[in-house]
């Protein structure tokens, strides 16, 4: 049915009405006046799980109304972030946007429900984690990185696992692949505690994993850590190189996580939301928690957040390209 010009007129005069009551509270400053849902596109109990509920508890007390934390998993993270970019742009739904949803994915699945350089709001970063090399000590020799290289190229195919396909960690293995000349499988599972009772196990031998989830079998020698994926070295694991400090030039993988948002939403209060996250991530509690964890927190302005996600999107684009990685 086509509407005539009259009714589309009408119709567009009730949308800007039923829009003016959510630009007037943006406006007045009465933002937040009930919940909001933190999406976090990933499983419960890992450390994107623990930094949402930390920093959410904290900008719950600073703003007085309580950040509820929704786990919304799936497809490396698409499904929660795709919640995300159709929500509403009235500051009551955020998501905990990464390296993998908001740059690397688009390029890696076939099938995209949201593109990340349009659909989102950038709000604050919050921080880095680190990714670790860990071998099975009873199952491979290789007591560093060289050795572990010449153990990969004499037995072709040798397999890794990750906490899934299209993650940080994948990316972290399949630049591995590249730079190395080594041929290595790709396992995915669905999240690191999966992939570590395996390691555990001696069903898996080799793990990129992020290094909150392994560093205790690390500290108890059940899993040895042969380096670090990030441009400087662990404060958790001082005495283990970085990537690139062990052979492989210009090897440097720092997952990044930001706090985002849907396109669109008012100005103000993004501001508001932006300094919430960043006056946690300054909280001496906040901080020393998430730094215990082996995560490294860091906020932003919002425009910082924006600017990194679109050198991210093109940078790992051309990475993922190289390395033929899929997710699909």
């Amino acid at each position: 049915m086509t509407l005539r010009p009259a009714r589309r007129h009408s119709l567009s005069l009730a949308l800007l009405t039923l829009a003016l009551p959510l630009t007037a509270l943006a406006q007045d400053g009465n933002w937040p006046t009930k919940p909001i849902k933190f999406i976090v596109p990933y499983l419960a109990g890992g450390t994107t799980d623990l930094v949402a509920r930390t920093t959410g508890e904290f900008v719950g007390r600073k703003l007085k109304q309580p950040v509820v934390i929704e786990n919304r998993p799936g497809a490396g993270g698409n499904i929660g972030m795709d919640a995300v970019a159709k929500a509403a742009p009235d500051g009551y739904t955020i998501g905990f946007g990464a390296i993998s949803t908001n740059a690397l994915n688009p390029h890696i699945y076939k099938q995209m429900a949201f593109d990340p350089r349009k659909d989102f709001t950038a709000v604050s970063m919050l921080g880095y984690s680190t990714i670790v090399l860990t071998v099975a000590p009873q199952k491979v020799p290789s007591q560093n990185v060289q050795e572990f290289i010449a153990y990969a190229k004499a037995h072709p195919g040798l397999t890794y696992g990750t906490a899934g396909a299209g993650t940080s960690m994948h990316l972290a293995g399949a630049m591995f692949g590249q730079m190395t000349g080594t041929e290595l499988t790709h396992v995915p599972y669905k999240g690191s505690g999966p992939g570590i009772n395996d390691m555990l196990g001696g069903h898996l031998t080799v793990m990129f994993d992020n290094l909150p989830a392994s560093l205790p079998h690390i500290q108890t020698g059940k899993l040895r850590a042969l380096a670090v994926a990030g441009k400087a070295r662990s404060p958790a694991l001082p005495d283990v190189p970085t990537l690139a400090e062990a052979g492989l030039k210009g090897y440097g993988i720092d997952p990044w996580f930001g706090v985002f948002a849907p396109a669109g939403m008012d100005a103000k209060v993004t501001q508001r939301l932006s300094q919430a996250f960043n006056e946690a991530l300054q909280d001496p509690e906040v901080k020393a928690k998430l730094i215990k964890s082996g995560f490294t927190p860091e906020g932003s302005t919002p425009d910082m957040l924006a600017r990194l996600a679109a050198s991210e999107y093109e940078r790992l684009g051309k990475v993922a390209k190289a390395a033929a990685m899929s997710a699909d």
